[in-house]
């Protein structure tokens, strides 16, 4: 049994079942079912005006947004309300939160934002097989809105997240990611910031950073390069779950620099490209874990969806994980390395041309 760095939370690590990579290949796998993509260049009329758009300009790139009927057709990064969204913004007329409470019950207004950031015009152009150029513009889409929508005064936390695959929660599989802007701190958040917190005054250092330091010596390292670096956590949930840190102590993706957000590109790629090819595209959830507190520490949680949670964890909030992260580590980082040097190669090439 272990416990999570941080979070209350206790995982056992099942490794007598010896599960190995390929034991996940006839996992069941939904298909997303054929139909018009809504995401796609020249269905723009199927969805909201833009709230950010990248479109092409000379050897550059311009933002602007939409309004109206008016869609732009030429665009490289597109940024959209959720048709059926989770968080509505406040209406200016009833600025209140409309918090209420009795002993048992207690609400408040879902308010917030939820958009779709669509990463890319092609269909078929994921994190795993996307060009470096795309990804750094998914990544300044992502910079540009946490910025935005981080300035409203009644939004406390911003999850940026993307589902992969049927069985990962995604409907739509062109590749996007989500924006959710909400007016408290989830518990995972808030548990990770009080943390965090508490460290910082007690050992005048971050724990995060602690925790990469210590981890980059560990079995349980994967990949790294100048700005970020890759491992398995100690209590992983998922078996091959995998963490990406900035190795640059920084609160959220608001403080990378332009060398930082190229080296983001490149672990996304390395990362999930070796994760489809050891895993055979798998189904996964990621997500951005972020917060503008000086002691915190953002980071990326990546979890293949390759077992379903049953009894036990539903009822107890114990979870078993059948592969530990020892050896997941250890397949991962035999297949990033594979994916790194066919990733710079076809860069190179790509140069070239």
């Amino acid at each position: 049994m272990r416990k999570d760095y941080i979070l209350d939370r206790w995982v056992v690590i099942a490794s007598q079942r010896g599960r190995r990579p390929s034991d996940f290949f006839e996992a069941k796998r939904g298909r997303v079912k054929k139909t018009v993509c809504p995401f796609c260049p020249g269905n723009e009329q199927l969805t909201p005006p833009a709230t950010l758009i990248y479109l092409r300009d000379g050897g550059g790139v311009r933002k602007t947004v939409e309004k109206g009927g008016f869609r732009h057709k030429n665009w490289i990064i597109r940024c959209i309300p959720n048709l059926y969204p989770a968080f509505s913004p406040l209406d200016d007329q009833k600025p209140e939160l409309e918090f209420k409470s009795t002993v048992f019950h207690k609400s408040m207004k879902a308010l917030g934002f939820h958009e779709v950031l669509i990463e890319s015009p092609f269909h078929d152009e994921h994190p795993s097989t996307a060009r470096k150029f795309q990804l750094k513009l998914a990544i300044n889409a992502i910079k540009d809105r946490f910025h935005y929508l981080s300035s409203r005064d009644y939004v406390k936390c911003i999850s940026v997240f993307r589902n992969h695959g049927v069985n990962a929660g995604a409907s739509l599989s062109h590749p996007h990611s989500q924006i959710v802007a909400m007016p408290i701190l989830p518990k995972i958040i808030e548990e990770e910031a009080k943390a965090s917190r508490n460290y910082y005054k007690a050992e005048g250092e971050c724990i995060f950073c602690s925790i990469v330091e210590e981890e980059a010596k560990s079995e349980r390292f994967i990949w790294e390069n100048e700005s970020f670096i890759v491992f398995a956590p100690w209590a992983a949930l998922n078996p091959f779950e995998f963490w990406i840190f900035p190795k640059r102590h920084q609160s959220s993706i608001l403080e990378t620099t332009g060398i930082e957000v190229e080296n983001l590109a490149e672990t996304l790629r390395v990362s999930l490209s070796g994760l489809k090819s050891l895993l055979n595209d798998p189904p996964y959830n990621l997500g951005f874990h972020m917060l503008l507190e000086n002691h915190y520490h953002w980071h990326v949680e990546v979890y293949p969806r390759l077992t379903i949670w049953a009894g036990l964890e539903k009822s107890t909030g114990m979870f078993i994980n059948t592969v530990s992260p020892e050896d997941a580590a250890e397949s991962l980082k035999e297949s990033f390395k594979s994916e790194e040097n066919m990733f710079k190669k076809s860069e190179r090439s790509a140069i070239h041309a």
